[in-house]
């Protein structure tokens, strides 16, 4: 099997997972209540399997799932995402206790995840994170930290059951000073406030008024946490750029039923050279985004070294191609796609985000230059140029 032809068995279980998505994760969905956390519909996610697979399949199927639900159900595609991007920090770099904990209930729904890495001035720049983590003395004689500042642009806060936070134990180490928490969302002293976002899933605010923590809640290493939350980045950011491939897919698809029966100027609007042209565009580069999040996630699963790269290229490619794809698609349909319930609408305010969050697209173009000038010099280096 290679990153650019699915075996008949991936084909068969991406076309399984449209069908319950449409099925029996949408109406779910459709019952849900925008900017809150679905928990029937994570229940069901976890008693469908998917959860679980978070924890067990590589890259390439994480980008399938994505996919797939995405094309029929955005909502159960985006809750899946949030599980296996708060739990992840946990599932690779968690004790057998915090996995023992929390991994079962997250695969069955019934604990909300969240990955908690941006503040309201260290969004791109992770490595400026000032949420501080001071040392402190337990009156048990044990030694940790407490937590003091803020989170911002959060998903699934300020519902979810814990959080995956990442603090700086040491001033001015920028990103060799940040350590990984596993912050359970009772602790003393952590609170949240739901923002009213442009997309309807739930994000809000975290402040940490001496949130104390100890060496049981490290994930990973102490001042080691900037790599589990580029590892974790990593892996989703290719299935970013898969969800995205999965919107411009479904707006595609609408268009071209749309054109196909929608009567213009004497014929049918297909019949129009420009607008045979545009969907053909539309299928050029949706085709050609999702061969990059297939390629990306390839790399991942088999550990190659221009993983970081690989999924910055995927995420931005993915995610500008799904903006333009469902842009086209809007003006293909004129006024009836801004009408509210339109799929067309739906995907018009989901599809912006993602250009956004885990890493604006200029944060993308800032990590490929820096990947490709390191290759650069590491060749120039052992050339002994």
């Amino acid at each position: 099997m290679t990153a650019f032809s699915l075996e008949p068995a991936q084909l068969t279980w991406c076309a399984e997972l449209r069908a319950l998505a449409a099925e029996r994760l949408h109406p779910l969905a459709e019952k849900g209540e925008p900017g809150r956390v679905n928990r029937a519909l994570l229940t069901e996610l976890g008693a469908l399997g998917l959860l679980p697979r978070l924890f067990t399949s590589g890259a390439l199927d994480l980008c399938l799932m994505r996919e797939s639900l995405a094309h029929a159900c955005t909502e159960a595609e985006t809750a899946l995402a949030l599980q296996g991007l708060g739990a992840h920090p946990v599932h690779a770099h968690g004790t057998e206790a915090q996995r023992a904990r929390w991994l079962p209930r997250v695969s069955d729904g019934s604990a909300v995840a969240a990955f908690a890495l941006s503040e309201p001035d260290a969004g791109s720049d992770a490595a400026a994170l000032r949420l501080a983590a001071h040392p402190d003395t337990r009156s048990d004689g044990r030694t940790g930290w407490r937590l003091t500042g803020e989170k911002c642009w959060i998903s699934n806060a300020p519902e979810a059951d814990f959080y995956t936070v990442f603090a700086r134990t040491t001033p001015g180490a920028g990103a060799r000073g940040v350590t990984a928490f596993l912050v359970p969302a009772d602790r003393a002293g952590l609170t949240g406030t739901p923002l009213d976002m442009l997309s309807p899933h739930p994000i809000g605010a975290l402040g940490f008024d001496a949130v104390p923590v100890t060496a049981d809640d490290v994930l990973g290493e102490p001042d080691r946490g900037f790599r589990v939350a580029m590892d974790t980045l990593n892996l989703f950011r290719p299935s970013v750029g898969a969800f995205a491939v999965g919107m411009a897919q479904a707006a595609l698809d609408a268009t071209l039923a749309h054109t196909a029966a929608r009567d213009a100027f004497g014929g049918k609007l297909r019949d129009l050279q420009t607008v045979a042209h545009q969907v053909a565009e539309m299928a050029l580069r949706t085709e050609a985004a999702r061969l990059m999040v297939y390629a990306a996630a390839t790399a991942y699963d088999e550990g190659a070294p221009d993983v970081p790269r690989r999924a910055a290229m995927s995420k931005l490619l993915a995610t500008e191609t799904a903006q333009y794809v469902v842009d086209k698609a809007v003006q293909l349909h004129g006024a009836r796609a801004l009408r509210r319930g339109h799929l067309l609408e739906h995907l018009y305010r989901e599809v912006r985000a993602p250009r956004v969050y885990e890493g604006a697209s200029e944060v993308q173009r800032g990590i490929i230059a820096k990947e490709l000038y390191r290759t650069l010099d590491a060749t120039a280096k052992e050339a002994g140029t």
